[in-house]
């Protein structure tokens, strides 16, 4: 699929894509229309952070840099990408100020409330060719209820290394700015491992990689990790489980409070909460609500595999194919193909957007609970430096 696609509509036009080891595949990736923008955000000093016990406050921030974006978007749909303390997205020429101001409003929001350094950066997609790289799409249909972008071409790499370097720096807001968060929100369990470990798998191609080489590499990985029941899903069946008070319930009260006090809203978020827990725990239906298929689709709609210029993974995973994944990717480190980190936890988290909980178009994004994909991440720059 070579051709432009000259279309706001250009993301929801794009074929659904329902098995994930078709997206290896180069040529099921659609560049992006002239005038789009990439846009992408993520925490300054996120190793540091995670090391004080400071991950999920990281990785609900990262979230809130799509849920933001979605909800000034109105719910248009556009490709994104969830990177753990971080996001990348694609957004239209006529959204493109409106996605500005809001990477603006995130940066303030971000350091007045939690302290954290959000860097953000916007770049044109002419700006990107011209660069000599491209970004691609393509569209994963993860279950009935939602669906994923995938990302290939080298831009998005490209933009974020650009975006820590400080070009195209988006700044900060006026002070007391706050984002539109609707829908965000952390209240589920975390996922202890079934088979092992939690795995969270970070790959990159060498700059100088042959697409078709990347592919083939990721093309075996994916097949190791089709092997693992499942897939290696990490959350179970039926949902990664509630309890009273939820586990982010600080958390949430921060993204949620707008203008109200944080105690005011820990005290609505625990009648709330409470009122969901019985509803969970009991299976009763309320209206068009019903606990349990709603907790199948958080499972079913969970994005615990990706690929943005890489492929990144969070499995339930045992230890041999553990082994063998590691073998499979140092043999193509060594030939110069790419890199890699792989990093072990005992749980996965979960972070999600729910604009109503009657349909099922809810996102859930997963990562590991003690640091995922920025830990992994983590192991590639140690190797480069």
């Amino acid at each position: 699929m070579d051709q432009h696609i000259s279309s706001s509509d250009y993301f929801a036009d794009l074929p659904l894509i329902s098995r994930f080891g078709d997206l290896t595949d180069p040529a099921n990736y659609t560049p992006l229309p002239d005038g789009w923008q990439i846009g992408t955000a993520d925490i300054v000093g996120s190793t540091r952070h995670i090391a004080e016990g400071r991950y999920k406050m990281v990785n609900m921030v990262g979230a809130a840099v799509i849920s933001s974006q979605i909800n000034a978007g109105g719910g248009h749909a556009f490709p994104y990408v969830f990177g753990g303390d971080g996001a990348s997205f694609a957004i239209p020429p006529e959204f493109s100020d409106t996605s500005r101001a809001v990477l603006g409003v995130m940066r303030r929001w971000a350091e007045e409330e939690f302290g954290l350094e959000l860097r953000a950066a916007q770049f044109p997609i002419g700006e990107i060719r011209e660069a000599g790289l491209d970004v691609a799409v393509s569209r994963y249909q993860a279950s009935t209820g939602v669906d994923y972008a995938m990302f290939g071409g080298g831009g998005l790499s490209w933009a974020e290394a650009r975006m820590k370097e400080g070009v195209n720096a988006i700044p900060l807001a006026d002070p007391g700015a706050q984002p539109d968060l609707t829908g965000l929100s952390c209240r589920w369990n975390n996922a202890p491992a079934r088979n092992g470990t939690i795995l969270s798998v970070v790959i990159q191609p060498c700059p100088e990689t042959a697409p078709g080489d990347f592919a083939a590499v990721t093309r075996q990985i994916v097949a190791v990790v089709e092997t693992l029941s499942r897939g290696g899903h990490p959350l179970p069946l039926g949902g990664p489980g509630v309890r009273w008070p939820p586990p982010g319930l600080a958390l949430e009260a921060h993204v949620s409070r707008g203008d109200r006090s944080l105690l005011r809203r820990k005290a609505e978020l625990l009648v709330g909460n409470l009122i969901a827990w019985f509803f969970f725990k009991t299976g009763v239906k309320a209206g068009e609500f019903d606990p349990a298929h709603y907790a199948n689709m958080v499972t079913n709609n969970a994005d615990f595999r990706k690929f943005d210029d890489g492929l990144k993974m969070t499995l339930d995973c045992d230890a041999a194919t553990v082994e063998r994944l590691r073998q499979i990717l140092e043999a193509a480190e060594g030939e110069g193909i790419l890199r890699f980190g792989l990093f072990e936890q005992d749980e996965a988290m979960t972070t999600c957007f729910v604009p109503s909980v009657v349909r099922d178009d809810h996102i859930h994004l997963v990562d590991g609970a003690s640091g995922g994909y920025a830990r992994a991440a983590e192991q590639i720059k140690s190797a480069i430096n």
